[in-house]
C-alpha cells in the first residue's frame, strides 16, 4: 500500500504559524511534513478591520513557502462584545467586515474564543517530565496562590478548599518577590501571538468590567455576536469555529460557557447554521473527567470546522499536564477514527468541506529546543509539535490501513 496515496482521504495536517517573527519558520513546518497553517494577523489590534490587502501579503507569504492558510486561528472578539458594553455596533461591523475579507482571499474557516478576561490558563510553562522534557502545567493550589495572594479577588477563597487555601498560603510564601513576579507573568501574560505587557491592575480592571452581568449574561453576549456574525458567514462560505475554554471549568470567579458538551449545543442552538461550528480541541476538553470525547466528536462531527489534537494528563489533586500527543487522558485512537469516520461521511455526501484540517497542539520542549533563547510561545516548540504530528500521522495511517485490511 501507498502510505502517500491520496486515496486514504487522510486529514490535512497543519501547524500553528505566528507570523513572520515565529522562531519556528515556514520551512521548518513544511519540513515536519505538514501542507498547511493556522495563522492570523496578530499585529492587528483586537476590534480592528484586517485589511484585506493585508491578509493577501501574509497568505502570499504562506503559499511561497509551499503551505496553504488554511483556518484563521484567531479572529479574536474584543472584550466590549464579551461583556455587552461598549461601542458595539462598530465592532461587530468590524468583525463582519474582516469575514467579507477573508472569505474574498479564499480562507474559509476562523476560530475564535469567548473565554473572558483571559484565554487559556496555566500555572507551569515549564514543568519538567521525567524523561527531562518540559511541557505546560495547570495547578489549582498555585491558581488559587494567584486569586487569592497575588491579584487578591475579592470572594476568591470561597472558590477552593480549606485545604487549597492553606497550601496557597504556604506555597505563596515559599516565593521570593523575583519569583512571585515571574509566577504573575506567567499567568497574565500568554495571549498567543503577542504580548501586551498586562499588570494586576489590568487584570483587575478587565474583570470588573464583567461585574454586571448576571447569571447567563456571558451567553447572552455570545448569542447577540452569532446573530450578528452567522447571516455574513453564510453569505460568504464561511465557517465559524468556537474554541473550547481551556481549562474547561470557571476560572477568576466568571463563568464558562463552552466547557461541556450541553454548553456546546447550547452554542449551536443560539444559532441554527452549519456555519456555526467547533474547533474541536481535545485537549481543552480533555482536562475536564466527565467529557467523553469521542462521543463528543460523534454528536457534533457535522459541525467540526477544524481540529487540534493533544492531550492532558490528569491528576487527583486537580491538576493536569500537556501529556505526549497519545497519553494522558484522551483515548486518542477513538478520537481519531471517530474524526476519520466524520470525514467519510462527509466524503459521501458530496460535501466539499469533507477534509478536515488538524494540528498537533502545544507540544513538549525537548532535545535541540531545550538549549534554544527564550522567544518561543509556551507549547509551541519546533521539536515536541513534529514529534506529535509524527505520531498523529502514524496513527491515522494505522487506523486507514487497519480498516482496509479488514475490507479486503
Amino acid at each position: 500500500m501507498n502510505l502517500s496515496s491520496p486515496d486514504l482521504f487522510l486529514p490535512e495536517e497543519a501547524f500553528r504559524w505566528f507570523g513572520p517573527n515565529d522562531p519556528v519558520p515556514l520551512a521548518f513546518i513544511r519540513q515536519a511534513g505538514a501542507t498547511a497553517v493556522f495563522s492570523a494577523l496578530h499585529q492587528i489590534p483586537y476590534g480592528e478591520v484586517w485589511p484585506r490587502a493585508t491578509i493577501r501579503e501574509h497568505k502570499e507569504l504562506i503559499e511561497s513557502a509551499g503551505l496553504r492558510w488554511t483556518c484563521v486561528e484567531s479572529v479574536p472578539v474584543h472584550e466590549d462584545i464579551k461583556t455587552g458594553r461598549g461601542d458595539l455596533p462598530r465592532l461587530l461591523k468590524n468583525y463582519t467586515d474582516t469575514l467579507c475579507h477573508l472569505a474574498a482571499e479564499g480562507i474559509p474557516v476562523v476560530i475564535y474564543n469567548f473565554m473572558p478576561v483571559l484565554d487559556w490558563i496555566r500555572t507551569d510553562m515549564n514543568h519538567i517530565l521525567p524523561d527531562g522534557s518540559q511541557c505546560l502545567h495547570f495547578n489549582p493550589v498555585r491558581f488559587a496562590a494567584f486569586e487569592i495572594h497575588a491579584l487578591q479577588r475579592p470572594g476568591a477563597e470561597a472558590d477552593y478548599t480549606a485545604e487549597q487555601v492553606n497550601s496557597a498560603a504556604a506555597w505563596w510564601r515559599s516565593l521570593d518577590s523575583t519569583a512571585q513576579g515571574k509566577f504573575i507573568q506567567t499567568i497574565i501574560d500568554v495571549f498567543p501571538g503577542c504580548k501586551w505587557g498586562l499588570n494586576l491592575d489590568d487584570i483587575r480592571a478587565m474583570l470588573a468590567r464583567y461585574a454586571h452581568l448576571r447569571n447567563g449574561g456571558l451567553a447572552e453576549n455570545l448569542a447577540r455576536f452569532l446573530e450578528a456574525v452567522i447571516p455574513v458567514a453564510e453569505a460568504t462560505g464561511m465557517r465559524l469555529a468556537i474554541h473550547p475554554d481551556d481549562p474547561p471549568f470557571p476560572v477568576l470567579g466568571l463563568p464558562r460557557i463552552v466547557s461541556t458538551a450541553a454548553q456546546i449545543e447550547t452554542v449551536f442552538q443560539m444559532a441554527d447554521s452549519p456555519a456555526n461550528g467547533l474547533c474541536f480541541c481535545a485537549g481543552s476538553l480533555s482536562a475536564r473527567p466527565d467529557n467523553d470525547l469521542p462521543a463528543m466528536v460523534k454528536q457534533f462531527a457535522p459541525r467540526i470546522h477544524a481540529v487540534h489534537l493533544r492531550s492532558t494528563q490528569r491528576l487527583p489533586d486537580g491538576s493536569f499536564f500537556e501529556a505526549d500527543h497519545l497519553a494522558g487522558s484522551v483515548p486518542m485512537p477513538a478520537v481519531a477514527q471517530a474524526l476519520l469516520e466524520e470525514q467519510d461521511r462527509r466524503r459521501k455526501a458530496g460535501r466539499t468541506d469533507w477534509q478536515l484540517a488538524f494540528r498537533p497542539d502545544h507540544g513538549h520542549v525537548m532535545m535541540d529546543d531545550l538549549a534554544k533563547p527564550p522567544g518561543i510561545t509556551p507549547g509551541y516548540s519546533c521539536i515536541g509539535r513534529m514529534r506529535g504530528l509524527a505520531e498523529l500521522r502514524g496513527l491515522m495511517l494505522g487506523l486507514r490501513c487497519a480498516k482496509t485490511a479488514a475490507v479486503n
